[in-house]
């Protein structure tokens, strides 16, 4: 391994690399270097503008993924970052190829991410709460105006012809100031529909994945995503034990938390308990249809 120092940021490399290119969107403050997606991000400011640029190519520390590989898929997702463009998604400005690497240049969007990623110990180890402890902090009412917006974007999504893939917490920041959620990550998301090419292996948690993403050659939809995403309102308005998170990770199988670790009306538990029943035919058969069912138990709630 290799530290390699940036504007006076240092972060471990498995070779260092010459980013000096990047100079062009002004100086490096902060450095995304132990993704294990094989790219290293970079927040950059000119002193107007403040710019996110994720880098595909370069030997990063955690990667799991070949560097070639790494190029290809932030090069495919180019073109899913323009047909996606929403309020709600990091905005890209540009992509391009430098030497062995891939560049794709978003702006800067606040906000901190609400999967902890490599920060667990950092946590663990002082009285600061995680982002993700914050979010699931803040008010019930917060929280399911910020779903409001995720719903809207994978609402979207399903219109526009894609699946989300690989959507998880991950993918989120939510800026605790201005109560705003920004989508972050939707580097593997695919025309729809799309085909479990990888088996049990299929991108996602395993906190989060439907059945249907550990079967090769199983149809990955929108169906799919409603079973995602009501996984993902059980995780922030539910709660777990560690046992019960191991237990899902050991067996590739979510499961939904009782009613009485529930913090929202018993129809809203039983709208998210729909959207991740095993049989797909007893989801909703579309995020349109689980947005209007949560909405409407919403208001009665």
């Amino acid at each position: 391994m290799a530290i390699q120092t940036i504007n006076g940021i240092s972060f471990e490399m498995r070779e260092t690399h010459d980013f000096t290119f990047l100079h062009k969107y002004g100086q490096v403050f902060c450095v995304f270097a132990q993704n294990d997606s094989g790219n290293i991000s970079f927040g950059l400011d000119n002193g107007k503008n403040k710019y996110f640029v994720k880098v595909a190519g370069a030997k990063t520390a955690a990667a799991l993924t070949d560097t070639r590989e790494a190029v290809e898929i932030l090069k495919t997702s180019a073109s899913v970052y323009t047909d996606l463009a929403h309020p709600h998604l990091i905005r890209q400005i540009e992509h391009f190829a430098h030497k062995d690497l891939y560049a794709a240049v978003f702006g800067w969007s606040d906000g901190e991410c609400l999967f902890d990623y490599w920060n667990f110990e950092t946590y663990k180890d002082n009285s600061e709460l995680s982002p993700r402890e914050r979010f699931k902090n803040l008010s019930c009412a917060k929280r399911l105006h910020a779903f409001d917006a995720i719903f809207d974007f994978l609402t979207f999504t399903e219109l526009k012809g894609y699946v989300a893939v690989d959507f998880y917490d991950g993918s989120i920041m939510y800026d605790f100031r201005r109560d705003i959620v920004t989508i972050c990550d939707i580097d593997f998301f695919r025309k729809s529909p799309a085909i479990n090419d990888m088996g049990e292996n299929f991108w996602g948690t395993k906190r989060l994945k439907s059945p249907e993403e550990y079967v090769g050659g199983a149809v990955i939809d929108t169906v799919t995503n409603v079973f995602t995403l009501g996984a993902l309102l059980f995780h922030f308005f539910g709660g777990y034990t560690d046992d019960e998170i191991g237990k899902m990770y050991r067996e590739n199988a979510f499961s939904p938390c009782g009613y009485e670790r529930w913090e929202l009306s018993e129809s809203l538990y039983r709208t998210a308990l729909k959207a991740v029943n095993r049989d797909r035919a007893h989801r909703y058969d579309s995020m349109t249809a689980f947005y209007e069912a949560w909405r409407a138990n919403q208001a009665a709630q």
